[in-house]
């Protein structure tokens, strides 16, 4: 029997497999115990002091974030480049959707993001 530990999406399998010996029949399905878990990914940093804001701006796409150009407290324009993701080797713009004032930015360059996720906020 050999023993291999597994992991899929995040989660610890340590798996049995019992070998097929020469001229022999198929062996039945070896047990499978799962292992706890691992811990969870960090989250996201929390939301800069002062609270967030009541325009959420998320991801459209997963990526990774290239630049942060504006910084809480900053008045932005419909428009304005907030921070640029990397998405698929390509330079993308994370724009305000309208004009106001940024609240908070909820991500720092090199971090990984999810489609959907919350990168900033901005209050108008």
């Amino acid at each position: 029997m050999k023993s291999y530990t597994i992991t899929v999406n995040g989660n610890v399998y340590d798996v049995t497999v019992e070998e097929n010996g020469a001229g022999g029949a198929a062996p039945a399905a070896a047990p499978v115990r799962a292992a706890a878990p691992m811990a969870a990914p960090a989250a996201a940093p929390a939301p800069a002091a002062g609270g967030a804001g009541s325009i959420k701006i998320e991801a459209g796409a997963a990526g990774k974030v290239f630049s942060v150009d504006k910084k809480a407290g900053d008045a932005v324009k419909r428009g304005d480049t907030i921070l640029v993701l990397e998405v698929m080797k390509m330079e993308t713009p994370v724009v305000a959707p309208e004009d106001g004032t940024v609240a908070s930015v909820d991500v720092a360059v090199g971090q990984s993001v999810e489609a959907g996720a919350v990168l900033a906020t901005m209050n108008n």
